[in-house]
């Protein structure tokens, strides 16, 4: 499956990149999986995705819990917490 990952403020600063398009494993099913896989790769990724409860994460530009499907998914958005004010 191939999509376009956006990564936001602290992920994207550790990542070094805004976004970039993957093909991930079959395996790969949900949020959680393509955390991990990222993580997986080293580096800025191992870092950003040390702490995957810190994360918060959209499909498609909806929010979703990190168990989300990624079943049709063409964008999945990885960020920390927003808060408001």
């Amino acid at each position: 499956m191939r999509l376009t990952v956006l990564y936001f403020a602290w992920v994207r600063e550790r990542i070094g990149q805004a976004e970039e398009v993957v093909t991930v494993p079959a395996e790969v099913a949900t949020v959680a999986d393509l955390v991990g896989w990222l993580a997986a790769r080293g580096g800025g990724y191992a870092e950003a995705m040390a702490a995957p409860e810190r994360l918060r994460a959209a499909i498609d530009q909806n929010f979703v819990g990190l168990d989300a499907s990624l079943a049709g998914a063409r964008e999945v958005a990885i960020f920390p917490p927003v808060t408001g004010g």
